[in-house]
């Protein structure tokens, strides 16, 4: 039976994604950022293979959504940003003997067999596989065992950052390439991307998003 967690740090909404703000306004940045997270919890709940979800976070409405689908909740670290979070989270399932998958609350394209794909990609540990994003700038998805085994610091620019950490650790990292993983969502070209995106076209997301008028 796996032994890999699934952490998801989720900060509060209100506020969430003030870089699209030249397009969204801040009820639609939220209302976005709800579907967003649903649909990667959707993907998680539905890949085989994990032994369980945790979101890292105080937002009472992810707290529930978590609830609705049996997931773990986890408030240490939650408004320490997102490496904090992951810190926070890794520390806890270090102690417990787990392994750690982490990835935002942002890439709506996800699917359960990417979740899969990475979860068959990684190696005995200790092993380190990452999915980047699709500016080859950010580290989208990484599966940790054990979950301290590299120190992890998020950014606009930590995917070569965490190559070379892991490297450093004498893990050679397994790269899992995935298209819906991929696809974060930070800014408004990233919005024009999504909707050109064929692993986006089903999504809740891009749905709503064209019946907002935010997209073509």
């Amino acid at each position: 039976m796996s032994s890999i967690w699934a952490v998801l740090p989720v900060k509060e909404l209100e506020g969430a994604k003030q870089r699209l703000s030249p397009r969204l306004s801040s009820a639609q940045r939220q209302a976005l950022m709800r579907l967003m997270i649903g649909e990667v919890l959707a993907a998680l709940a539905a890949a085989r293979g994990l032994a369980g979800i945790a979101l890292v976070t105080l937002d009472p409405w992810a707290t529930e959504q978590a609830r609705r689908i049996g997931a773990r909740v986890i408030t240490e670290g939650a408004r320490d940003g997102h490496t904090g979070s992951v810190t926070a989270a890794a520390r806890i399932l270090a102690a417990e003997g787990q392994g750690m998958l982490t990835l935002p609350g942002d890439i709506p394209a996800i699917t359960a067999a990417e979740v899969e794909a990475l979860l068959a990609a990684h190696g005995e540990a200790p092993a380190f596989t990452i999915a980047p994003a699709h500016d080859l700038q950010g580290s989208n998805a990484i599966i940790l065992t054990p979950p301290l085994a590299v120190p992890l610091r998020f950014g606009e620019d930590s995917y070569t950052p965490h190559l070379a950490a892991a490297r450093a650790k004498g893990i050679e990292p397994r790269i899992v390439p995935l298209p819906g993983i991929a696809m974060d969502i930070d800014n408004p070209a990233d919005l024009d991307a999504l909707a050109r995106l064929p692993e986006a076209a089903g999504t809740r997301s891009l749905a709503w998003l064209r019946a907002e008028g935010l997209v073509e």
